[in-house]
């Protein structure tokens, strides 16, 4: 998949609040899991939890409170 349609496909995802909060935990609560447990001590895994982790932390920020505007308009 092209990195244009990754793109994309996240920005729409911003947009949707409710999903975006689920698709959110549904990342950030594995990784954490991962993360925390100790049971997997390789480099890779500790790469791969650490960007799923924060995708999964950004994802549930944004849903959690909006996305912010392009541009604030002044009077």
């Amino acid at each position: 998949m092209p990195v244009r349609r990754v793109r994309g496909v996240v920005l729409r995802l911003v947009r949707r609040r409710g999903l975006a909060v689920v698709v959110g935990a549904a990342l950030a609560a594995p990784a954490a899991w991962l993360e925390l447990s100790g049971r997997f001590e390789s480099w890779w895994v500790d790469g791969l939890t650490l960007v799923v982790g924060a995708t999964g932390v950004a994802l549930l920020w944004a849903g959690l409170t909006g996305a912010r505007p392009d541009w604030i308009e002044n009077g």
